[in-house]
């Protein structure tokens, strides 16, 4: 099946680059190129994508803003955003995580990864940098008594789930998944719909920030990301 992707960024020269990526490969083209947020929100609806690639800094309409509007449409529940930018703030990401995307990448990741992070995010995976794993980090772990014993909410999920979510949180796909507990990938599928399901997620981002704010989950802080201030995605 042919992932139908997208584009949604006002720098014309890195629209067009992505497009030429993304069409190179065999199993996922661009249906569409987005120069705004509203632009971005009205193709969406009108192509019905598997992924929209967003951009954050654009006219119009801010890109988390547009992100919010397709995730919330029931018409686009199959839809999923992932947004690429050179902002990797933490109140861009938890902004991000709110919007419901589901997946969160800096523009210098390398060409293999990004066309892997649309497979990823297309196939209802999560996908987030070491910046923006930190970003939830540091917005939901705020309280140290919530570290310190199993929160209430994780009390539904049998110990196989939980470790399956513990997985999840911090990154890995559902193949990673499965090679880690030794178990198929559709197993992990169907215990991640059935997790979400439980605590009530709509997207598979949410449940990083249900793992991090409730203190399930903890991580290091990444090293810092080498920013080009010249960039204005």
């Amino acid at each position: 099946m042919t992932i139908r992707v997208l584009l949604a960024d006002d720098q014309a020269l890195l629209a067009g680059t992505f497009q030429i990526l993304i069409d190179s490969g065999d199993d996922m083209e661009v249906v569409g190129i987005a120069a705004n947020g509203v632009q971005a929100v009205e193709l969406a609806r009108a192509t019905t994508p598997d992924v929209v690639v967003m951009d954050i800094r654009m006219p119009d309409k801010d890109g988390l803003v547009a992100a919010g509007e397709i995730t919330r449409d029931h018409r686009l529940k199959d839809t999923r955003v992932l947004v690429l930018t050179t902002f990797e703030t933490d109140d861009h990401i938890a902004r991000a995580l709110r919007a419901g995307v589901s997946g969160f990448l800096g523009k210098g990741v390398d060409p293999a990864a990004f066309l892997n992070a649309i497979r990823t995010v297309a196939a209802g995976d999560m996908v987030l940098s070491p910046a923006a794993t930190h970003a939830v980090v540091t917005r939901y772990l705020a309280s140290p008594d919530r570290q310190a014993a199993t929160p209430h909410e994780m009390e539904v999920l049998t110990p196989r789930e939980r470790e399956v979510l513990a997985c999840a949180a911090k990154g890995l796909t559902n193949d990673e998944i499965a090679r880690s507990l030794h178990v198929s990938p559709m197993t992990v599928r169907t215990f991640v719909q059935r997790i979400m399901t439980k605590l009530g997620a709509r997207h598979r981002a949410q449940l990083v920030a249900i793992a991090y704010r409730t203190g399930f989950v903890r991580v290091h802080r990444p090293p810092e990301p080498n920013t080009d201030p010249g960039n204005t995605g």
